[in-house]
Parts: C-alpha cells; sequence; structure tokens
C-alpha cells in the first residue's frame, strides 16, 4: 500500500462543522493525517464491483419476498408487512447504502463483506472531510473516487422522478416535505441533517427534529400541525422491530394507507441482514465478488462468524481452518443468528488492517477507508484517498 502524508484538519475545523468525535477515547485523531494512494484501475474496479453487487442484492431480494424467505432472513415478523409492502411499490426508493469490502488494492481481489443498507456511519467523513483534506492541502478534488454529495442529491430527486433521469424534478415536484429525524446523538444527528441538506439542494422543503418531538399516527407523520410526505429516520429498522413495536406496527398503517414514505425503506432490512450473503451464495456461488457463506460452520476453511444484525465489529469471531478461534470481539448481538462466511484478506501494512467502504447511491458514488485491527470495532480510524 502506499500513502500520502497530509496536514491534518485542525479540531477547530472540525467542530464548526460539526464533527465532534473527532478525538478517540486514547486522545488519538479518528480522521488519520494520511491519505491512502489508488490508482483509476482501482477506483473504477471498485465501481464496477458495487453496481455488479447492487444488481445482485437487488435480485436476491426479490427471490426472498418470492419464496416466503424473510424469516430465514431473520426480519422480525412484526416487519414482514411492511418490507412487502415497500418493495413492491417502486415510490419507496432506496435512497444510500454502503458496501464493506476486502481486498481491491496491492491486486488482493475485492470480497463483499456486508452491505450496511439501512443506516449506514460514515457519510459525513466520505462525502465532505476527505474533500476537506484535499482542499487543505492544496491537492485536486477531482483526484476522489467521490461524487458522493451529489448521487444522494439525485437520488432524493428520483422519490419523484422514480427514474434515472432528475431533469424533469421541478416539473413534477408539487411541494411535497420530507422529516429528517434522529436520536439525540452527534454523529447521528449530523449525518441526518447532512442529508438534510442534500435533499433542500435537491429542492425540497424539509424540517429537522428529535425522534421524541414526532408524532406517528395512522393518518400519517406529523411535527406539531404538519403533515410531512416523506420522513427519514436514522433508525435502524431491528431497533425498531424490537424496542418499538407500537411505532413499527403505526409505520405499517402509515404505509398501508398511502399516508407517508419512510426513508430508507424497510426493505433495506434484507440487504442489511448478513443472513442475505448466504442467498446470494446460494444463488451465485462461487462469484468473483462473493465469499462461501452458510447458516453451519465451513468445514476446513478460515471463516468469520457474524450476527445478522450486529454493527460495529460487534460479537464476530474469527476460526482458523480447524475451528480454533484466532480472535474474537463482545458485543450486544449475541442473541442473534448467524452466519459462517469464509475469510476474506484485507489489505493490511505494518499490522494495521484496511477495509473499504463504497457508498451507493443509484450507483456506487463514494470510497472511503475504515483502519484498526483484524477485527473492525468503533474505535476503527477512518482514512481518505486520492487518485494518483
Amino acid at each position: 500500500m502506499q500513502f500520502l502524508n497530509i496536514n491534518k484538519l485542525p479540531k477547530e475545523n472540525l467542530e464548526n462543522m460539526g464533527f465532534t468525535w473527532h478525538t478517540d477515547a486514547d486522545g488519538s485523531p479518528y480522521v488519520d493525517d494520511k491519505l491512502i494512494v489508488i490508482s483509476e484501475k482501482e477506483a473504477n474496479n471498485y465501481y464496477e464491483a458495487c453496481n455488479e453487487l447492487y444488481d445482485m442484492f437487488a435480485n436476491a431480494g426479490e427471490y426472498a419476498i418470492s419464496n416466503n424467505l424473510l424469516d430465514k432472513l431473520g426480519i422480525p415478523f412484526n416487519l414482514h408487512e411492511i418490507v412487502k409492502m415497500s418493495w413492491e411499490n417502486d415510490v419507496h426508493w432506496h435512497l444510500y447504502g454502503r458496501f464493506d469490502l476486502a481486498g481491491g488494492l496491492d491486486n488482493l481481489p475485492i470480497k463483499l463483506l456486508e452491505f450496511n443498507a439501512n443506516t449506514p456511519t460514515a457519510l459525513f467523513e466520505t462525502a465532505i472531510l476527505q474533500f476537506e483534506q484535499l482542499r487543505l492541502n492544496n491537492l485536486k478534488e477531482v483526484n476522489q473516487f467521490n461524487h458522493t454529495y451529489e448521487a444522494i442529491v439525485d437520488n432524493f430527486k428520483r422519490l419523484v422522478t422514480l427514474d434515472e433521469d432528475v431533469s424533469n424534478f421541478d416539473e413534477i415536484y408539487e411541494g411535497w416535505k420530507i422529516l429528517f429525524t434522529s436520536v439525540k446523538d452527534a454523529e447521528e444527528e449530523l449525518t441526518t441533517r447532512l442529508l438534510m441538506q442534500m435533499a433542500i439542494d435537491a429542492g425540497y422543503e424539509c424540517e429537522f427534529a428529535y425522534i421524541e418531538d414526532v408524532e406517528f399516527s395512522e393518518d400519517g407523520v406529523f411535527l406539531g400541525d404538519i403533515n410531512y410526505e416523506f420522513c427519514f429516520m436514522l433508525i435502524p429498522w431491528e431497533i425498531i422491530a424490537i424496542e418499538e413495536s407500537e411505532l413499527a406496527h403505526l409505520l405499517t398503517k402509515i404505509i398501508k394507507n398511502q399516508k407517508a414514505i419512510i426513508l430508507n425503506p424497510a426493505y433495506t432490512l434484507m440487504f442489511q441482514s448478513k443472513a442475505i450473503l448466504e442467498l446470494l451464495w446460494q444463488l451465485y456461488p462461487n462469484h468473483k465478488y462473493l465469499l462461501k457463506t452458510s447458516f453451519v460452520p465451513l468445514e476446513n476453511t478460515k471463516q468469520v462468524k457474524k450476527p445478522f444484525f450486529g454493527r460495529e465489529g460487534a460479537n464476530i469471531t474469527i476460526f482458523d481452518k480447524n475451528g480454533e478461534i484466532i480472535t474474537k470481539s463482545n458485543g450486544e448481538y449475541e442473541n442473534n443468528g448467524y452466519i459462517y462466511q469464509e475469510f476474506a484478506e484485507l489489505n493490511h501494512y505494518n499490522e494495521e488492517f484496511y477495509q473499504a467502504g463504497v457508498f451507493f447511491a443509484y450507483e456506487a458514488c463514494g470510497l472511503g477507508f475504515r483502519k484498526g485491527n483484524a477485527i473492525l470495532d468503533n474505535y476503527a480510524k477512518f482514512v481518505g484517498h486520492i487518485i494518483k
């Protein structure tokens, strides 16, 4: 791997942007002060891989719905109806997601690890901060695989146009409003407000509110006396199902009564579930971007055990080919179902491992990296890139 050392972003600049989680508990900066150098060919390989992978996920989603496999994917029963309704109606447009990938540099093959399709993190870092790194260091912004901001702006327009071409958005748009909501958390609020600004740039009327201030009823989504046609919630669907069952019921009624459209749609939980990786392997056996995946341990294979809905590297176990534990992480997802995925080598340098994350909004649109240990957890660093 090759790196370019740069001047780091001043904390004052980060805090002025609302980026307050710039320093980890040990005092080290969360955003790395070097960029990964990649080639144009490597950038294009990531782009092509994720575009193809999304088509494969869409086919797997259709297969799962048509063959009543939501239980197999671990989808909570109280979300089955809303998942199906959102899938079957084109107005429930998938706004954005992030593919996590092994390899892609130094001739390591690109392999899919998972798809964060519901509430992916690192959006601000990818869309904003790594551009700021280039500007601060007098580097050309075009030297980056990163049109994340513009791609999501256009995808907001597709909520109305429902088509690749968004040029007629202004003609079709009739003042439909989007309410953006999150819990009171600095990272989640900043991410939500960033998405709101993207929607404003697309041409929507928008407002932000914390989730406890939003009223959900069978008649729609309300903030005060205002009824919103769209609602973006940066709250995982599986958390809604398990911890907010009444809200899950109301959201199902809202969709059934066509009172509002919820973003990201409920069907993204199918893509979020790591159980779909097993289905992908069945539908596309030995595909070059996939890793062998099973619901039972793989024989004579170095492998990774992952919970269906685990996040931030929690409850991960890496086994050697003899079934002995190499390393594992604790967490709150031990009661999940699990998949066993063939181990894929991450790009690494000086005992540090690098995982590519590629955002997707109608097409692959932005690359960033996370750096950490063999199991990348909440303390992993964000690393930008430059194409040379």
